[in-house]
């Protein structure tokens, strides 16, 4: 069967890899975890709005054992506020991605979209893994990638792969390829925090700002919201 699993969070790498594998597997089934993250509303709003749109079937999968965890998205640790120079700073972004990590995240959410992919009998389960992020969390980069393939390989009975279209690219790639291929960038949430507005402080608002800057056109989200 035609199709792919896509972890889908409204944020600006999922939903440029989801538009990617739209296009690529012809339908894409979408899951949106619910962890206790602060900004939990409105990536499940944005990320409903989007399937909407694409005519996806979408599945919200809620996690609630991991709002007792610490840590800054899911707790009440404070959120790191990093400057512009502290972005390029790779020990200021190791301390910062510490402060944001949840444990294991990205293993339980591949684990459950390998059971989904098993259930449906499709072969691909997208993620929004980019370089830019890998340089910080582990659980982007191409190993990690390889070695839950490989556990899959003995996990699963159809063997689906990882799809990671965005794993070469920075944020300014991702936004090139984003306006290339049309993606919804203007139902993207990348905020940390619930809104009803991105804070532009939080280290991923400030990611996101610079990309957009650097790439010398306006953030879709701001447009659409009227903020720009």
């Amino acid at each position: 069967m035609t199709g792919a699993i896509a972890l889908l969070s409204s944020g600006l790498d999922s939903t440029v890899a989801f538009k990617q594998a739209l296009d690529t597997f012809g339908s894409v089934i979408c899951l949106t975890f619910d962890y206790g993250q602060r900004a939990a509303t409105i990536e499940i709003d944005f990320a409903a709005a989007i399937c909407v749109k694409f005519g996806c079937e979408h599945h919200i999968i809620p996690l609630p054992w991991y709002r007792d965890f610490g840590g800054a998205l899911t707790g009440t640790k404070e959120l790191p506020k990093p400057s512009v120079s502290d972005l390029d700073d790779m020990e200021r972004s190791k301390e910062s991605a510490r402060n944001v990590w949840v444990p294991a995240r990205n293993m339980v959410f591949l684990s459950i979209a390998a059971a989904f992919a098993e259930e449906h009998g499709l072969e691909h389960i997208v993620v929004g893994f980019d370089a830019e992020e890998a340089s910080t969390f582990p659980d982007n980069t191409p190993e990690f990638i390889e070695l839950f393939d490989r556990a899959m390989e003995y996990g699963t009975m159809n063997h689906p792969a990882i799809f990671a279209p965005l794993a070469g690219l920075d944020k300014e790639g991702i936004i090139r390829l984003g306006l290339e291929i049309q993606a919804p960038m203007e139902y993207s949430w990348s905020c940390y925090t619930a809104g009803p507005l991105p804070c532009g402080v939080c280290e991923s608002c400030m990611r996101r700002k610079r990309a957009f800057s650097g790439v010398g056109v306006t953030d879709p989200l701001l447009v659409r919201m009227g903020k720009s």
